[in-house]
């Protein structure tokens, strides 16, 4: 399986903080209303803990191995290939899914297709740059070679994500400690070589070009000089 580096470093203490860490964080950012459609791709087993499957009806984890939580309704398909209609999933989460998926450009343009405009994105990655993540990298190669994936940095998110016209709205940080978020202008900045892993928020904007009508010139007109009082001409 290619994610099982993931779930084998939530066995571990540090991963246990980050699996909390990331559970807090996706509870907060599920903002859209019950009624509204969820998607998440790649299957985590604890979604239960993520939002309530009696409340939340149209939450749905998509896996190409149909995994996930019993109580969460599933797809059983590749994410490079959506089986769903254009603009018709108001929020996606993609939770430790792109660093694993081989045709990652491909799921990225499949989630802008399938994404309505100004719904919500929500991608969680591991930090590339954090020793320790990459020290348990080393280690998984060393016991059994089950990483099968790629690390990727927040900038070359944050590029793809402009380029499928998307508004990157909030970056967060989990460190071993504590949460970090900023916003805006303060984004670029802020990168912490600590934190285990990041989530970028973004906003998918549909912009329409509105075309201008055709402006007629008016015919030009003469004036007189002296046009503003004409009886001081005559008297003159």
């Amino acid at each position: 399986m290619k994610r099982d580096f993931l779930f084998s470093y939530y066995q571990t203490p540090r991963g246990e903080v980050l699996r909390r860490q990331e559970t807090d964080y996706l509870q907060r950012s599920i903002t859209v209303s019950c009624k509204q459609t969820i998607l998440q791709i790649g299957a985590l087993g604890w979604e239960t803990e993520l939002i309530d499957c009696t409340l939340y009806k149209y939450y749905t984890v998509l896996d190409a191995r149909g995994l996930g939580d019993p109580a969460v309704k599933k797809i059983r398909a590749e994410a490079s290939c959506l089986p769903l209609q254009c603009d018709s999933v108001d929020m996606i989460i993609l939770p430790h899914f792109l660093e694993f998926d081989p045709c990652c450009l491909r799921t990225m343009r499949e989630v802008e297709r399938v994404l309505k405009p100004e719904g919500t994105l929500v991608v969680v990655n591991f930090n590339p740059w954090s020793l320790r993540i990459r020290y348990e990298y080393l280690w998984e190669r060393q016991k059994h070679d089950a990483w099968s994936g790629h690390f990727i940095s927040r900038t070359r998110v944050i590029d793809w994500l402009k380029l499928l016209n998307f508004e990157v709205i909030l970056f967060t940080e989990f460190n071993a400690k504590s949460v970090r978020s900023t916003h805006g202008k303060f984004m670029d900045n802020c990168y912490s070589l600590s934190a285990s892993a990041y989530a970028i928020k973004a906003i998918k904007r549909r912009y329409n070009i509105i075309p201008l009508t055709p402006v007629c010139e008016a015919a030009p007109r003469l004036a007189l000089a002296n046009s503003i009082n004409p009886a001081t001409r005559v008297g003159s």
